[in-house]
């Protein structure tokens, strides 16, 4: 059968939402009393590292998800709502959300692709309509508790492409007449697989690349 469906494919943070949903998340934990002050650390050093390129969004992702280990999943996801609500949603950007309802208007296949977790992505999808979500899994043990490690790929970098490709197969989604959105240069996989590829406030790296190829590149506002 034919792939006949156009598709939008839109990364979370710094694209969809104008900050590192990363770093609105540990202020939740530092709100509610949550947060080690040797992980807060950790994670200046690697925000720190990634911030001048010398460390990887998957780097980055792996030492996220690490705060998790020996807790369970539920005492996070029962909250999401309220982070969505009142940390994650008043920082979306209004240009891109807006790009997200007219793609929406056109009948195409929404589609959100992130390297953050799953639980706090569900609320964003379920207001926004998104049809499908590309995002990060937490591994449990036999015992129910989070491991601290990510179950299956991280969703960054060329796993956003092999995971964007599964889904173009399974849902008969025509890359070439597709769309993307992103802000970094560790989105380029995701990018250059549709025939519309668009940079949203990017880096020096990814403005370099999407001058040099006349791509797109929108602000958030």
């Amino acid at each position: 059968m034919e792939n006949t469906k156009t598709a939008a494919f839109f990364d979370f943070d710094k694209t969809l939402i104008e900050l590192d949903s990363g770093t609105l998340g540990l202020k939740w934990l530092k709100d509610h009393g949550m947060l080690p002050f040797a992980y807060i650390l950790k994670m200046l050093f690697i925000r720190a590292l990634y911030d001048r390129h010398l460390a990887t969004e998957e780097q980055m992702a792996k030492t996220a998800i690490t705060f998790y280990k020996k807790r369970r999943l539920e005492d996070f996801a029962k909250d999401a709502g309220d982070f969505y609500n009142i940390y994650l949603k008043p920082h979306l950007a209004p240009n891109i959300v807006k790009r997200v309802q007219e793609h929406k208007k056109s009948g195409h296949v929404l589609v959100l692709v992130s390297g953050s977790v799953r639980y706090w992505l569900k609320p964003a999808v379920a207001d926004m309509g998104f049809d499908h979500l590309l995002c990060t899994d937490l591994e449990e043990d036999e015992k129910g508790l989070l491991t601290g490690r990510a179950k299956g790929p991280i969703c960054v970098g060329e796993n956003k492409r092999t995971l964007a490709l599964e889904l173009a197969k399974k849902e008969k989604i025509d890359l070439k007449s597709s769309y993307a959105y992103g802000n970094h240069q560790a989105d380029l996989p995701l990018l250059e697989l549709v025939g519309y590829p668009h940079a949203v406030e990017p880096t020096e790296p990814l403005r370099k690349i999407s001058s040099d190829r006349a791509w797109p590149i929108l602000s958030f506002k």
